[in-house]
């Protein structure tokens, strides 16, 4: 248990039976009135955002999340596998909670695994990755790096929007939050 001033960014509290991370919070004393505190609440299983406001002082139920660096082995049909590097234990998280990270998720890629008494609640991938491109059209004569775009088919099987002049084969560094060409590798 902690009270509503010790909330800070990313702090995962239990809500009537749900988990939700304090994204932002603010801490309000009007000029008549009580104390309160005003919060951006996330849904951490299915994104949720919301807005929650309580009295200053008041009692909120924290939850203990356990976030841990792991490696990528394999996919296992819907499921993910991943292993604990300090502990090597493996563990399988469902394909919908891995969500857009199984975009960019590379076997023996590093990934930090968020998880509550056991249960696998996120994936967090480093903010980019280094992929191959393994297929995209040719570039033609006269095409310049500030012109237009192309898609390309990365190693992973995403399509990310490149430069005229990638060409199949060449190493790109890609941001994995909104899937963006950062640059060659």
């Amino acid at each position: 248990m902690a009270t509503t001033n010790d909330l800070k960014n990313g702090l995962v509290l239990n809500l009537d039976g749900e988990l939700w991370s304090v994204v932002e919070f603010q801490h309000v004393k009007p000029g008549k009135g009580g104390a309160f505190v005003r919060t951006t609440l996330k849904n951490v299983l299915s994104g949720k955002v919301v807005d929650k406001t309580f009295n200053a002082g008041t009692k909120v139920d924290t939850a203990t999340v356990d976030k841990r660096t792991m490696q990528y082995l394999y996919a296992d049909g819907e499921d993910f596998v991943f292993m604990d590097l300090d502990t090597y234990d493996q563990i399988h998280v469902n394909g919908g909670t891995v969500g857009e990270a199984s975009n960019y998720l590379l076997p023996e890629a590093e990934a930090m695994v968020a998880t509550h008494e056991g249960v696998p609640l996120y994936v967090e991938l480093p903010t980019s990755v280094v992929l191959e491109v393994t297929y995209t059209e040719p570039g033609l004569q006269g095409d310049r790096s500030t012109g237009g775009n192309k898609p390309a088919t990365v190693e992973t099987g995403a399509t990310v929007n490149v430069p005229l002049f990638i060409t199949t084969g060449e190493k790109i560094k890609v941001d994995t939050r909104d899937g963006r060409y950062l640059g060659r590798a």
